[in-house]
């Protein structure tokens, strides 16, 4: 399907939902686009998933959700101008209705790659009437019911009662088709009331009989069909095609293709219930021998140097009651100058009413336009995504670089756009460590890239394991490195994650060998209780700890020992039974603090 109808789906889901449940939306959809181009094709599954995406985040069914995609379409197109065509197609919804057809064939040009249904009506009364809906898309039978409310209430002023009578398909060697009848329940009183007078009208103003071989004068192409399909007429320039040819009382089929409407048998009911539609044959030429050896006036439709394409006529297929036929009032499709020949046909061959031939040599006057417009189009489309994937990708690596300052949970509240203050956060409960590197020295230039060498190749490993073990990481000041458990997200597991990531730092150490190639050590100090975080400062803002915590946690950093992990007795409270080596220190002298028992930490 084309994007202009997932445009849609965006613009209104974000529109009466907002851009939050649009974006997990796109994420519960697997969706890998974050916008849509009109021209554009995209995998008809896209629409079905979204539906499925919006009814599982929200309270809604997945039927009410394509129904809803259906009215945003409408709305949509009608934003864009399109509205103007389908209130052309007629006076009444019913008009509308038969002309769907004819209106897919004309957006063809717009859009080539469409894949249109097939709608046809039945029992019109006064009312309402039977549609008949064909296609090769599954899963859309209430996108079109959202799509004909939304049409009946906006521009012919109708309420609109649909009812699926039947759903049935039918497959061939190369697809499958659905087949949708629906009930369409409105007050159709008018279009009846002008179609009885109208045909009281041409009682009135009857022609007198006259010959059919007339009417094929004004339609060199035309072509009568009798109940059986069979040809029982063809215009002149049909017959100069087939000189020589027994066409006559033949099978229709036998010359001609039906390329639209598309999807359905060529027979006389499907014809006869499609007679407001446009009608697309392919004219088969054949194998012409007799034609060949003619002469030059036999030849002009019908090369023998070289392989003429076939012909595609275009026109309605009307009855005629009094001969109790059907006939295909037609001329060919011509786009331009260049095709005439492609085709073996001459302007003076085609309908000397009409536009016909005013449209080939306009055609030509603009093909090349549009050609270098489309071009255009397209190259702009695909500078957008290229733009689009490349904001992303910023948007990505900003959100990355945001939250290794400030913890996610935090940062996505600022985005709301709260104050910093709004951030500020009072915490029972939480674990602090603070890690000294200890043995470095930096009396030269070279021993102080040496340092910065040795404290980026640590401070990285300590990094590595924040998330592995639950915590967040403070700020690195100087050789010292702080982190915590419990903010901002609350845990009891607290002490247990920061003594379980201060064993692990010790090994990791062990393993590590300074730029120098000197042995690495850690000296590790570790407090638990209360405390106060929140963002602090406009420029490289960063998520601050604040409490006589830190700075006991701090201290027990200060007073330990390189290679060992000095905790205080509330930490020591707070860890699991038998799940660590704890040894009594004895008292300790903490500056600010006075006498404090502590305790050695081992794995």
């Amino acid at each position: 399907m084309y994007g202009m109808l997932l445009e849609s789906v965006q613009h209104f889901v974000q529109l009466e939902y907002g851009e939050d449940i649009w974006q997990r939306v796109l994420e519960h959809a697997n969706c890998k686009y974050i916008s849509f181009e009109t021209h554009k094709v995209y995998s008809d599954n896209i629409m079905a998933s979204l539906a499925a995406a919006c009814a599982e985040i929200t309270t809604a069914s997945y039927d009410s959700f394509m129904n809803f995609f259906g009215r945003c379409f409408v709305r949509y197109f009608s934003t864009l101008g399109y509205d103007v065509t389908v209130k052309a197609t007629g006076r009444f919804f019913t008009d509308f209705l038969q002309s769907v057809d004819n209106i897919h064939a004309q957006f063809c040009f717009t859009y080539p790659k469409m894949k249109s249904p097939s709608i046809y009506l039945t029992d019109i009364d006064s009312n309402g009437c039977v549609l008949v809906y064909r296609s090769a898309r599954q899963g859309f039978t209430q996108y079109v019911m959202g799509q004909l409310q939304q049409i009946a209430k906006d521009f012919y002023n109708l309420k609109l009662k649909v009812t699926v009578l039947d759903k049935a398909s039918s497959a061939s060697a190369t697809k499958s088709t659905v087949i949708v009848t629906y009930r369409l329940d409105f007050d159709n009183k008018p279009y009846m009331q002008y179609k009885a007078k109208k045909k009281t009208f041409n009682e009135i103003t009857r022609l007198t009989p006259f010959p059919c071989s007339l009417l094929l004068e004004f339609f060199p192409f035309g072509v009568i069909i009798n109940p059986n399909m069979n040809l029982i007429g063809v215009g002149e320039k049909l017959a100069e095609i087939w000189r020589g040819k027994d066409f006559l009382n033949k099978p229709v089929s036998s010359f001609f293709k039906l390329r639209r409407p598309k999807g359905i048998v060529f027979s006389w009911k499907n014809t006869r219930n499609l007679e407001a539609v446009m009608f697309e044959l392919e004219c088969d030429r054949g194998t012409n021998d007799d034609s060949r050896a003619g002469g030059e006036d036999s030849n002009r439709l019908s090369s023998p140097s070289s392989e003429l394409k076939n012909i595609l006529l275009k026109g309605q297929m009307k009855y005629v009651k009094d001969v109790n036929a059907l006939i295909f009032l037609c001329s060919p499709v011509i786009n331009d100058l260049d095709e005439l020949p492609e085709q073996g046909l001459f302007l003076n061959d085609l309908n000397h009413h009409g536009l016909s031939k005013e449209m080939v040599l306009a055609g030509w006057q603009h093909n090349s336009k549009l050609e270098i417009m489309f071009d255009k189009e397209a190259q702009r489309s695909d500078e957008l995504e290229k733009s689009y994937e490349l904001l992303d990708t910023w948007k990505r690596r900003g959100d990355d670089l945001l939250y290794s300052m400030i913890p996610k949970t935090v940062a996505d509240r600022l985005r709301t756009g709260n104050s910093p203050l709004s951030t500020c956060e009072s915490f029972e409960a939480v674990t602090i460590l603070f890690c000294e590197l200890v043995g470095l020295s930096s009396e030269t230039v070279k021993d102080a890239m040496q340092v910065v060498s040795t404290m980026n190749t640590v401070f990285s490993c300590f990094d590595s394991l924040m998330d592995k073990f639950g915590v967040y990481k403070v700020e690195t000041v100087g050789q010292i490195y702080m982190a915590v458990s419990g903010a901002p997200e609350r845990t009891r597991q607290h002490a247990h994650n920061i003594a379980a990531l201060s064993l692990q730092m010790l090994e990791q150490v062990s393993e590590i060998q300074g730029a120098d190639g000197a042995q690495v050590n850690i000296r590790i100090g570790i407090h638990s209780g209360p405390a106060v975080a929140g963002v602090v400062g406009i420029k490289v803002p960063r998520y601050c700890f604040f409490g006589d915590t830190v700075n006991t946690a701090s201290r027990m950093q200060s007073t330990s020992s390189p290679g060992m992990i000095n905790i205080s007795a509330d930490t020591m409270n707070l860890l699991p039974t038998g799940k660590y080596v704890i040894k009594n220190r004895g008292v300790v002298h903490v500056k600010g603090k006075g006498e404090m028992e502590t305790f050695w930490l081992f794995n």
